[in-house]
């Protein structure tokens, strides 16, 4: 084996995963078909969801100072994320070029190997290992690992040669992404509708602007490469009646409204994770926060399988749990560009939504889907209100010193974290201390409570697989979530 992972696509998914599988302490190689990282940034920021996967790994210290915002929008309709609190604003003004930087120095000081030039062009499962055939300026390249995981885009390479079935939508009209300077434009910060379609304009500093062009009716077409600035220009001054044809593009780009799924999620030994898995209209921020936590579901479960303490069986919950979390975007961002890029004739389903998103439960429920913080694994209504949702950011003291519900987990470890410092539960957790940390810690005087948990079992993730008060036995718990005992 040339690794226990492959991993091909060095995008936030890719390398999120990478790092996720170094903690694990699995070796990794990542394969990416550039060999130069772009520079450019179609998502400028990231959403509440991500903003604490990143706190729980270590990571936000790295971005600096970060501007936050309680505003978001739902189809062009605006949502306000305070209603939730404080600690679930969305990060923005952050390049995604930025992101990956601080992904790949974060995943190469863990231990892995990033690899660029290396474009794959052959994928075989061969049963015992996954054998992949890339090429490089210097020839090609055979390389075998036990796993492999695209994390190769909507155009997913390995989706291809793996033969995953990729059923949904196909696209109805195709848009255009440009960052440009010299254009001296008014901002249009949500998205402003026009009679033949949507414009959107923001600026983002250094004199650049980012815009974002609608036309209904330009029908998608087979792209080799990006649009030339002069058709977006032109269609920007049909909507607007404005001329930027002067401005200099920095970079353009095109999407589409398709709304595409695989049917499943692995395939033998083979993964698909981002938008290798789902693609869809790009709404609030989605793609990169689902690419994101699907890096960081499935990396701890492999790293349990390749280290020997956890069964194989453990990797189906991967599909398992997102799958429907993917399927659920892709259900949102459809009814987003129903309402935001189609026509007069959705005016009154508009003005439906203006008026339900008035009422705080709407407004709640809206902001918690986009955002992810709706997300629940496993659990009914007899459980505990926690059991299967992320352990939510808490201030704790431990021995009198304080720390954080986001610290606990920077290791990528399972914690019990005992708030009634029960023995019994101590006692039981400490046959698997070699992958669970069992920490002892009281709630600090000023921070919420946990929904009248006394102890809970968080997995490496983050979420939680099992509280007191609850039905199952904290053993039973412990086997299913990390294997036998050591």
């Amino acid at each position: 084996m040339d690794a226990s992972v492959i991993v091909v696509g060095a995008g936030p998914t890719g390398l999120m995963l990478a790092g996720e599988l170094r903690l694990a302490g699995v070796d990794v190689i990542v394969l990416e078909r550039l060999t130069e990282p772009t520079g450019q940034s179609r998502g400028l920021g990231f959403t509440a969801r991500t903003l604490e996967v990143f706190h729980q790994r270590g990571l936000m210290e790295r971005f600096g100072e970060v501007t936050t915002s309680s505003a978001g929008h739902f189809g062009g309709l605006p949502l306000d994320f305070s209603i939730l609190d404080g600690i679930h604003f969305s990060a923005n003004s952050v390049p995604q070029w930025v992101t990956e930087r601080i992904l790949a120095e974060w995943a190469v000081e863990l231990g892995a190997d990033i690899r660029r030039g290396h474009e794959v062009v052959k994928v075989a499962d061969t049963n015992d290992a996954v054998e992949v055939l890339a090429q490089t300026a210097d020839g090609d390249v055979t390389l075998r690992a036990a796993y492999l995981v695209g994390c190769d885009g909507g155009h997913s390479t390995v989706r291809r040669l793996a033969g995953f079935d990729f059923p949904g939508a196909e696209p109805t009209m195709e848009m255009f992404l440009a960052d440009i300077v010299g254009a001296d434009l008014p901002p249009r910060p949500i998205g402003v509708r026009t009679p033949g379609g949507m414009v959107m304009n923001a600026p983002i500093g250094s004199g650049i602007d980012r815009i974002i062009v609608c036309e209904r009716g330009h029908t998608p077409g087979p792209r080799s490469a990006p649009p030339p600035f002069s058709e977006i220009s032109a269609a920007w001054q049909r909507l607007t009646g404005e001329d930027i044809s002067t401005a200099t593009p920095l970079w353009t780009s095109s999407f589409t409204d398709a709304a595409r799924q695989v049917t499943e999620y692995r395939r033998g030994r083979v993964f698909l994770a981002g938008d290798a898995a789902h693609v869809h209209l790009p709404a609030g921020g989605q793609g990169l926060n689902v690419g994101v936590q699907d890096a960081v579901n499935l990396g701890w479960k492999l790293g349990s399988v390749l280290r020997g303490t956890a069964p194989e069986h453990l990797l189906d919950t991967y599909h398992a749990e997102r799958h429907p979390v993917g399927a659920r975007v892709l259900m949102n961002t459809q009814a987003q560009g129903l309402l935001y890029l189609k026509g007069t004739e959705v005016e009154p389903l508009r003005e439906l939504f203006a008026e339900l998103m008035t009422y705080d439960e709407v407004n709640r429920h809206l902001a918690a889907m986009v955002s992810g913080l709706d997300i629940r694994y496993e659990g009914g209504p007899e459980d505990h209100p926690l059991l299967g949702r992320r352990l939510p950011p808490r201030d704790l003291l431990v021995d009198g010193n304080p720390t954080t519900t986001h610290r606990l987990l920077h290791a990528a470890r399972g914690v019990l974290l005992d708030l009634a410092d029960s023995p019994d539960h101590q006692h039981t957790a400490q046959r698997w201390r070699d992958r669970v940390d069992v920490v002892t810690a009281r709630l600090a005087p000023d921070s919420q409570g946990l929904e009248g948990a006394r102890t809970l079992l968080i997995r490496p993730d983050g979420y939680i697989a099992w509280t007191d008060p609850g039905r199952e036995a904290l053993a039973d718990a412990l086997h299913r979530w990390f294997g036998d005992p050591a």
